[in-house]
C-alpha cells in the first residue's frame, strides 16, 4: 500500500495528522507493507520574514483580537498534546518553507524522507527553530541523520525545486487546497486530521481490496480545506 501525504511544516493539523495515521498504522496487521510519501505544499508560499507571533498573525487574519488568537492556538495545542505532542506557539517563528520542502526531496533521495520530516515539524512547533534559514534547516538537517555540508549545499542552490513545484501542481490537479491530504492507492483520500478510527478503516478497506476503482473518494471532506482560508476542522487552507 501507497500512502501519499500533501502537508506543510508550519501545519498544526499536518503534525497532527501524521501523528494519528502513526497510530492507525501502529495497530494496522500490514503495516510493514506501507509505503508512505511525502508531498509538498506550502499554505504561504509568499511568507517573508516578521517580528509579528504567531498569534498576532492569526489574529490580523482573522480579524479577531490577540487574545482570541491565542485562545484558538491553545486548543490546537490541547489537540497536540493528547496525540504527545508538545506545541509551543509562543515561540513559533513564522517563516517561509520553501526550502525545508527542497531539503525534504533531498532527504528522501537518502531514505530519510520520514526523519527529516519529523524533525522539520518538531522543530517548528515545539523549539522554536526558523525554518526560513538555512543554517538552522541544515542544522535540523544533521540531526535527522543527513550530511549537513551537502544538505547546505542544497539550500544554497535551487536543488529540487522542480519536485517542490510538480507536488504542489499535482495537489492543483486533485483540486487540494488543503492540508493535511492523505492518498491511499491512488484510490480513497482522508482530508484533514481525522480521527484515528477513520484511518484505521480506510487502511483496513484499501487493504483488502482487490481491484481498484476510478474514482477517488474523499473520506472526512472534500479535496478543499473544511474551514476555507486558515486552519479549522483538522486541516489549514490557502
Amino acid at each position: 500500500m501507497k500512502i501519499e501525504i500533501w502537508s506543510d511544516y508550519a501545519c498544526p493539523f499536518c503534525y497532527i495528522g501524521k501523528r494519528r495515521l502513526e497510530h492507525a498504522l501502529s495497530q494496522f496487521p500490514g503495516r510493514d507493507k506501507v509505503e508512505i510519501e511525502y508531498r509538498s505544499f506550502q499554505l504561504d508560499p509568499e511568507a517573508a520574514p516578521t517580528s509579528k507571533s504567531i498569534h498576532e498573525l492569526l489574529a490580523l487574519k482573522y480579524g479577531i483580537t490577540v487574545e482570541q488568537a491565542k485562545t484558538m492556538n491553545a486548543q490546537v495545542a490541547d489537540q497536540a498534546l493528547g496525540l504527545g505532542l508538545d506545541f509551543r506557539f509562543d515561540t513559533v517563528v513564522h517563516a517561509n518553507t520553501r526550502d525545508s520542502h527542497r531539503l525534504a526531496h533531498y532527504a528522501r533521495t537518502k531514505g530519510l524522507a520520514a526523519e527529516l520530516t519529523e524533525r522539520l515539524m518538531q522543530g517548528y512547533f515545539t523549539d522554536g527553530r526558523n525554518l526560513g534559514d538555512r543554517e538552522a534547516l541544515a542544522a535540523l538537517a544533521a540531526e535527522a541523520g543527513l550530511d549537513k555540508e551537502e544538505s547546505a549545499a542544497v539550500l544554497n542552490s535551487d536543488a529540487y525545486e522542480g519536485e517542490v513545484k510538480a507536488d504542489i501542481a499535482a495537489a492543483q490537479r486533485l483540486g487540494i487546497t488543503g492540508v493535511p491530504f492523505f492518498v491511499f492507492n491512488g484510490k480513497y483520500a482522508i482530508s484533514g486530521a481525522q480521527p484515528g478510527p477513520v484511518f484505521s478503516e480506510v487502511l483496513d478497506q484499501v487493504w483488502s481490496e482487490e481491484q481498484e476503482e476510478p474514482a477517488l473518494r474523499v473520506i472526512g471532506g472534500t479535496a478543499e480545506a473544511s474551514g476555507g482560508d486558515g486552519c479549522a476542522d483538522g486541516s489549514c487552507g490557502v
